[in-house]
């Protein structure tokens, strides 16, 4: 047996054994398993997910289709993808929400925080119930050193927002749409840089 055959016959082996334990792989055949992954109750895995090593899925959890997950941890209640992507150091804690195009590294997700789409979160901590908007990034690394970001709990972070570590953002703040944000935000505050719009009336092209 090549080592073609030896992986087909692993995880075609993987794969019985989660069934076996109640797992509802939608579509077995494109869904790539561990052998150490540690599997709670009701887990729905949709097609073309893929599960690498060290990766702890607790009750009640929804994968959906095109994620992929290596060494994270996943509490309860949660849904994750499509299109996910949960690097090692991962942890979403209960109720929580990871949308589409999501990739998170280093991090934990506190309890009911929310990063529904196309967002980048590295080296960073999400406080509970706080909501990343679509294309927020956390800019973590300078080319040298990696640096954290502190978000804090009830936080609503506006979309296409760079965060700029090293950072804190206290609890129950708002970070404004569009925004860079370079200093530490208090608490119950709003934070936004942008630059004025300027409008020119009755403009025209030039011609070419």
């Amino acid at each position: 047996m090549n080592n073609l055959d030896k992986r087909t016959a692993l995880q075609d082996k993987l794969r019985r054994q989660a069934l076996k334990k109640g797992i509802n792989l939608l579509s077995p055949q494109t869904t790539f398993l561990s052998n150490d992954t540690s599997y709670g109750k009701n887990i729905t895995i949709e097609p073309f997910v893929v599960i690498g090593a060290k990766v702890k899925i607790g009750n009640n959890v929804l994968i959906k289709s095109f994620s992929y997950i290596e060494k994270t941890t996943i509490e309860n209640n949660i849904s994750i993808g499509p299109y996910s992507r949960l690097r090692p150091g991962t942890k979403i804690k209960t109720g929580s929400k990871v949308g589409n195009f999501v990739e998170i590294k280093n991090s934990i997700m506190k309890q009911n925080s929310k990063v529904n789409h196309l967002a980048y979160i590295g080296d960073t901590s999400v406080g509970e119930k706080s909501n990343i908007g679509a294309g927020t990034i956390t800019c973590n690394f300078d080319g040298k050193n990696k640096y954290k970001t502190k978000i804090g709990k009830k936080v609503f972070i506006g979309s296409n927002s760079s965060l700029v570590a090293p950072l804190t953002i206290g609890n129950n703040s708002t970070v404004g749409a569009g925004s860079v944000i370079t200093k530490n935000v208090s608490n119950n505050s709003l934070s936004l840089t942008r630059s004025n719009q300027i409008e020119k009336k009755n403009y025209k092209k030039k011609k070419k």
